[in-house]
């Protein structure tokens, strides 16, 4: 489905994060520059910020080719109210794509109120700007994309998890604050007929991603020769999925208005995972396969098996039947082939270009 977003305006926050990069990048890749993309992330540092620093170089430098879309960065805080307002005063964005948030589960244990914070009255803010920018007759906000979890799903025991699932017992704050936010984006929908659609992502992965997510952490600790440890005593499933297949599946989203349910709201949800959950050992083995492949490390890791952590899952499956009778679309990136590429830009970010430097 060959999306396109001609003289839209479009507000992403998260930007510098790791799905927001690559969105932004892809729009800017493939549309002309009646296309306007508006960034929106505070560069906090709760992982390296040189990482999001990279990411946004790469958009400014996309948009300033004649036939690239427009960008424009701004740097600021969901839960800075008049700056979300200022924003869409100044902008008027056709479509809203919020991807800013605390991510983590773990992170939300001894950190909750930056979850309440990001999360909760952060999407607030931007709900609240959506409905009123239709104020005084304007034509307002046509689409609002917001990122959910499949953190949501708890420890729920069908499998493959479907969003006609009842989700009504979180096990960490963070899946807490996601499935608030569906309710509150499922509210405005119906008392200001917001158009909204919220997308469950399902273990994202891929080059320039998140260094707290596990596979990068288990490439850290393998490049050092330090022990892994795999929690849930290697029993662990995810649905991992590749960071391309994400993006396809939210311009997708983007590109098509939810119409309108049984009840008159136009909200819809979505899974957007790879269908195909893996074993953490076998993901952990797939992995040191790639490296070895890249010269990045010379054997496999030793593996200390550890209890299920709090907050964790023993599985997630995503069923995305409703995204292929709507899109036509299923992601279908293979794990070796994901993380493969992941490999090859481990190798060329810190050893290639760290060569570079020193010998410059």
């Amino acid at each position: 489905m060959d999306i396109k977003f001609c003289n839209k305006s479009i507000l992403i926050t998260g930007v510098s994060g790791f799905i927001g990069f690559y969105l932004a990048n892809q729009i800017l890749e493939t549309n002309d520059n009646t296309v306007s993309i508006i960034g929106l992330d505070n560069m906090n540092d709760y992982y390296d910020v040189s990482l999001k620093e990279m990411r946004l170089s790469i958009l400014n430098e996309k948009a300033t080719a004649e036939t690239k879309g427009n960008f424009t960065f701004i740097k600021g805080s969901l839960s800075d109210k008049a700056l979300i307002d200022y924003v869409f005063e100044q902008y008027r964005p056709d479509i809203v794509v919020n991807l800013a948030a605390q991510a983590g589960v773990r992170y939300s244990i001894t950190n909750p109120e930056a979850y309440i914070k990001s999360n909760l009255i952060g999407f607030f803010n931007i709900l609240e700007a959506c409905r009123n920018s239709y104020d005084h007759g304007a034509k307002g906000v046509e689409h609002l994309v917001y990122a959910s979890s499949s953190s949501v799903y708890g420890s729920n025991k069908k499998v493959p998890y479907s969003t006609d699932d009842k989700v009504d017992n979180p096990v960490s704050l963070y899946a807490a604050t996601k499935k608030s936010n569906e309710l509150l984006a499922h509210s405005y929908s119906k008392l200001y007929s917001i158009p909204s659609t919220g997308l469950r992502f399902f273990t994202v992965y891929g080059p320039m991603g998140r260094p707290d997510m596990a596979y990068f952490g288990f490439t850290n600790k393998l490049v050092k020769g330090e022990k892994i440890q795999i929690f849930n005593y290697g029993e662990m499933m995810r649905d991992f999925t590749y960071i391309d297949d994400i993006v396809t599946g939210v311009i997708n989203v983007m590109g098509k208005t939810p119409v309108e349910n049984e009840d008159g709201v136009k909200y819809k949800l979505y899974n957007i995972g790879n269908n195909r959950p893996e074993s953490l050992l076998c993901f952990v083995e797939t992995l040191e396969k790639c490296l070895i492949r890249e010269g990045i490390i010379d054997k496999p890791a030793e593996k200390e098996l550890l209890p299920m952590q709090p907050g964790d899952v023993y599985q997630t499956f995503a069923d995305v039947d409703e995204l292929v009778k709507d899109f036509s679309f299923k992601p279908s990136t293979s794990l070796e082939e994901g993380l493969s590429l992941f490999a090859k830009w481990y190798k060329e970010y810190y050893f290639v270009n760290k060569l570079k430097a020193i010998q410059i």
